[in-house]
């Protein structure tokens, strides 16, 4: 995929609106990438992106012609290339502090996600964005040193936006390794890989 600069990501509540939206984008300027669809809840997602300028026209024409039907967006006019690549399914293996991350939007994540990631040295190991079992809400599962990753925590909770909706995190200062590897394998149940432990079976 094409390097771009800038990321958009629009919440929509309204299916008609959304697919409305992205034909108003793609008519606008000359973005790089778009990928869009219903996720959970009945929403309807869309990411862009591209140079700074023809990413920020596009939102634009986009939210001149969806109204109420928008939930939440982002604009992240220079966005950090972990996240650009975490938003298409990258994952990173990351050991040390873990802390984990939830959002009410998918846009919110992004936002919480990047002020972690330009504030700090943590890596990201992924982000789901209202993906099946979400229910509209956004994840993420950041790592590194116990000071990094208290820091990235406020980082994320400030970059989530005012007022604060929906942002729940939760940091496992040293965690079992076996969470280590289940985290590294997939978040989503019906991915996760059946860990047998030692404990005595029934």
């Amino acid at each position: 995929m094409k390097k771009f600069s800038a990321l958009a990501v629009l919440d929509f509540s309204d299916i008609p609106a959304g697919v409305y939206a992205v034909d108003s984008i793609l008519k606008k300027a000359p973005i790089a990438f778009i990928r869009a669809g219903t996720v959970t809840r009945g929403r309807y997602l869309v990411l862009f992106g591209g140079s700074t300028a023809a990413t920020a026209e596009s939102l634009e024409a986009a939210l001149a012609v969806s109204g109420d039907a928008i939930i939440d967006h982002s604009f992240l006019p220079d966005v950090h290339h972990s996240l650009s690549e975490a938003v298409f399914g990258e994952r990173r293996m990351a050991g040390g502090a873990l802390l984990v991350v939830e959002t009410a939007t998918a846009s919110s994540i992004v936002r919480a996600v990047e002020a972690a990631l330009k504030g700090t040295p943590v890596e990201l190991i992924e982000i789901r964005l209202s993906d099946a079992g979400l229910a509209g809400k956004g994840v993420a599962f950041l790592a590194g040193t116990l000071p990094d990753v208290e820091a990235a925590a406020a980082f994320a909770a400030a970059g989530t936006g005012d007022p604060i909706l929906g942002f729940r995190c939760r940091l496992i200062a040293s965690p079992h390794e076996s969470l280590e590897r289940a985290v590294a394998g997939s978040t989503q149940f019906d991915h996760a890989q059946l860990l047998e432990l030692d404990g005595e079976a029934g």
